[in-house]
């Protein structure tokens, strides 16, 4: 339970991070936190030049005690980030990637 507290805490805190990243006044980032489902988003919302901007940047879930990755709109990638903050490998899924490709990475295959 207590490796679950620490990877709900640093999943909010990178995600409220990247939120206070947007380049453009004209777009909202909104941090979604379901705790109790363990569902953890970050939308953009807003418009630029005439155009709608709406979609997840970042979505991650936790299951069965492992850190799914569901969508990574970052460059550095959140996986590395977590890695950084001393989440282990077997601990995160790319759930992005197909299931017959993630034995190819180095983190957990779900």
């Amino acid at each position: 339970m207590a490796n679950l507290d620490l990877y709900r805490q640093h999943i909010q805190n990178l995600l409220s991070q990247h939120a206070s990243l947007v380049w453009d006044e004209r777009i909202q980032a909104q941090t979604i936190f379901d705790i109790d489902r363990d569902h953890y988003q970050l939308i953009y919302v807003g418009w630029r030049n005439q155009r709608r901007v709406y979609g997840p940047v970042l979505h991650l879930d936790i299951i069965d005690n492992k850190i799914w990755i569901q969508q990574d709109g970052t460059e550095v990638g959140i996986a590395n980030e977590l890695v950084e903050l001393g989440v282990p490998n077997e601990d995160i899924v790319l759930g992005f990637d197909a299931p017959m490709m993630r034995k190819f990475s180095e983190f957990a295959i779900g």
